[in-house]
């Protein structure tokens, strides 16, 4: 019996780059291995042409409340699928990796798409991301006992009864930290793919340093919460 994969896109004014994501995403491969696919944009209120470019790519748009987290968190309520994966749609992640996450997902409960393990092609994470990125990933080895070398990447991968019985309440983006932080209380094991990791098409909505106190303090706060 053919599994079900979705795919969520979470958007907000990307219509420079949403089309190019559709595009990208292996559908030929995906159904050739025998998985029937679904790909939802989860639009949080773009006021550009984000919308209309999904659909002129036939894909399924859901509203969605503004703000990453609740975003998503919203699309996944709607959606009953086998597998689903999660990856911006700004263009930084390459979705021909979604096959092999997919092979990773027959053994583990979770895969993402390690940029730190990968190639960073010139231009696409600047250097105090880089840095902080390193710390906050290195905090939360340090709280959760985990060992991942990309806390913030955008790029995931669940078994749906994974991902449909982690207690997610953030709404913006302290979601990749918080997903974390179930997935560690709850012992699931992580497995990691090294990816290339491209310059974002549009303006950056995250990476000032008070975000990532604030994912800082998440992880600390979590940690020592019931």
């Amino acid at each position: 019996m053919p599994q079900d994969v979705c795919i969520i896109l979470p958007t907000l004014n990307e219509e420079l780059s949403i089309g190019s994501v559709i595009d990208e995403i292996p559908v030929k491969a995906l159904h050739e291995m025998g998985y029937q696919l679904d790909i939802v944009v989860a639009d949080g209120g773009s006021t550009d042409r984000t919308v209309q470019k999904a659909q002129e790519k036939g894909v399924r748009v859901l509203h969605v409340p503004k703000g990453k987290g609740l975003g998503v968190r919203t699309a996944i309520k709607e959606i009953n699928a086998d597998f689903i994966f999660m990856l911006d749609g700004d263009f930084t992640y390459p979705a021909a990796y979604i096959p092999e996450m997919l092979e990773v997902l027959q053994k583990y409960p979770v895969v993402t798409g390690s940029r730190l393990k990968g190639k960073l092609e010139k231009g696409a994470l600047r250097r105090t991301n880089f840095i902080g990125n390193h710390l906050l990933t290195w905090l939360a080895n340090l709280l959760y006992g985990t060992n991942i070398s990309d806390l913030c990447t955008g790029y995931w991968g669940f078994r749906q009864d994974v991902i449909k019985s982690l207690h997610l309440t953030t709404t913006g983006f302290q979601f990749e930290a918080e997903l974390l932080t179930q997935l560690a209380k709850h012992k699931y094991k992580i497995r990691e793919i090294p990816i290339t990791y491209r310059p974002r098409q549009g303006t950056a909505k995250l990476g000032r340093f008070k975000d990532g106190m604030k994912i800082g303090w998440f992880l600390i706060k979590h940690r020592f919460s019931s």
